[in-house]
C-alpha cells in the first residue's frame, strides 16, 4: 500500500436546496469543482448530496477526477462521504473500481478529504 496526500481547493460549490422541511435537516444537492496541487494534481467535478441541521450535517458524492495521481495521467472516479455532529467528523471513500482511464486504469484504493484550520487534503491510500 502506498500513502498519497496533497492539497486541493474548493473552486465552485453551487448549491441546490430540493428539500427544506421546518422540522429537520435541508437536502440540497451541489456541484462541486475542485483544484488539486502536489502529488494529485489536477481538477475535479462532482455531485454531492448533502443533509444539513442545526444538530449534524453529512454527504455523499461522486466525483470525476482528471489529472495526475503520482505522475500518472488520466481519469478516475472517487465516491466518498461524510459524517459530522459537531463534535468530529468522520470521512470516508473509495476509487471506483474500473473507473480509471489512461495511466490511471486499475487505480483502487480509498480516498479520505479533510478540511482543519491549516486548509483541505486529500489522501490516497492505493492497493
Amino acid at each position: 500500500m502506498r500513502t498519497l496526500v496533497a492539497d486541493f481547493e474548493v473552486t465552485g460549490w453551487e448549491p441546490e436546496v430540493y428539500d427544506e422541511p421546518g422540522e429537520g435537516p435541508a437536502l440540497a444537492r451541489v456541484t462541486v469543482r475542485k483544484t488539486f496541487r502536489g502529488v494529485v494534481d489536477g481538477t475535479s467535478v462532482g455531485e454531492v448530496l448533502t443533509a444539513a441541521g442545526p444538530d449534524g450535517r453529512g454527504y455523499v458524492a461522486s466525483e470525476r477526477f482528471t489529472g495526475s495521481v503520482d505522475g500518472r495521467v488520466g481519469t478516475v472516479v472517487f465516491q466518498h462521504g461524510g459524517l459530522d455532529d459537531g463534535a468530529s467528523a468522520y470521512t470516508f471513500g473509495h476509487v471506483v473500481p474500473g473507473s480509471g482511464t489512461g495511466q490511471l486504469a486499475g487505480l483502487a484504493g480509498e480516498i479520505t478529504l479533510t478540511h482543519d484550520d491549516s486548509g483541505a487534503r486529500v489522501t490516497l491510500v492505493l492497493r
